[in-house]
């Protein structure tokens, strides 16, 4: 992949992946949503949509959603088999043109007004987090694995994070650069941690969170739980690496001296003042 090559081209602020799988009861609201929030904020805009390889009418809503909104840059990808959303969210980054990233769920827990502040913050720095400063409808037990499973990834990566579930606002490229091999919930943690270690820059803001209002969380799954151990694992071995190499990962693109190949003529024209020429 070049610097010219299709993926790098961007051509709006932010790309906007939705992820569906099975999601008939909330992703046309949701979608109705993410482009209310787009235009009150001002973004220019463009929208993927995976669907997982889903069993209801999903495909189905969207594609009539599509043909409702055909003047909107909304672009459906369906699988043949299921990916996982940690996969998912890795192939969205390259099907999209925006310079920001970010992932909203097909079941419409983040309201316009959410969505709103975080589009407003784009541009602030290079990761957006949020953390929630209210969670409605969460049951007692969900708030406490969310907090333990926040504390266990500081611990593990060395970090002071509010939140590692709160989708974050990600330069496009970034994603693509480093993205992590996980498929279940675990990537973003993994992807936060790497791009801390690489001195990305970041601001947490709060906002308010819906718990799911219907159907079966994907979280307590046997194949997501095992995912997000081997995202976890992954954390530990790149905070060991960094102290076995300390500086393997310090390398910001500022500091990297490039040299090019040049013809003999054009060094002569580099090294003449603009007065001499």
């Amino acid at each position: 992949m070049t610097a010219g090559s299709p993926e790098m081209q961007n051509t709006c602020d932010i790309t906007i992946f939705v992820a569906c799988y099975n999601e008939e009861r909330g992703i046309i609201a949701s979608l109705e949503t993410v482009l209310a929030a787009l235009k009150e904020a001002g973004c220019s805009y463009d929208i993927v949509i995976i669907d997982d390889a889903s069993t209801d009418r999903s495909v189905e809503l969207v594609r009539a959603f599509q043909d409702g909104h055909s003047h909107e840059p909304i672009t459906l990808y369906v699988n043949g088999t299921n990916q996982g959303l940690g996969a998912n969210f890795a192939e969205g980054a390259f099907r999209g043109r925006g310079t920001y990233y970010r992932l909203v769920c097909g079941d419409n827990v983040e309201s316009r007004e959410t969505l709103v502040s975080v589009f407003r913050h784009l541009g602030e720095a290079d990761i957006i987090l949020t953390y929630p400063a209210e969670v409605r409808g969460r049951s007692w037990f969900r708030k406490v694995v969310s907090r333990s499973y926040t504390h266990l990834v500081n611990f593990l990566g060395g970090h002071r994070i509010r939140y590692y579930n709160g989708l974050p606002v990600n330069l496009r490229y970034n994603v693509m650069r480093w993205h992590s091999n996980s498929h279940g919930f675990g990537f973003q943690a993994d992807l936060i941690t790497r791009l801390l270690d690489l001195h990305a820059t970041y601001i947490e803001i709060p906002v308010v969170q819906e718990e799911r209002a219907g159907g079966r969380s994907k979280a307590f799954t046997f194949r997501n739980i095992c995912s997000v151990g081997h995202s976890l694992v992954e954390i530990l071995i790149r905070r060991i690496g960094k102290w076995v190499h300390p500086h393997s990962g310090c390398r910001p693109a500022g500091t990297i001296a490039v040299y090019r190949a040049m013809a003999p003529e054009a060094h002569e024209r580099v090294a003449m003042s603009p007065q001499q020429q």
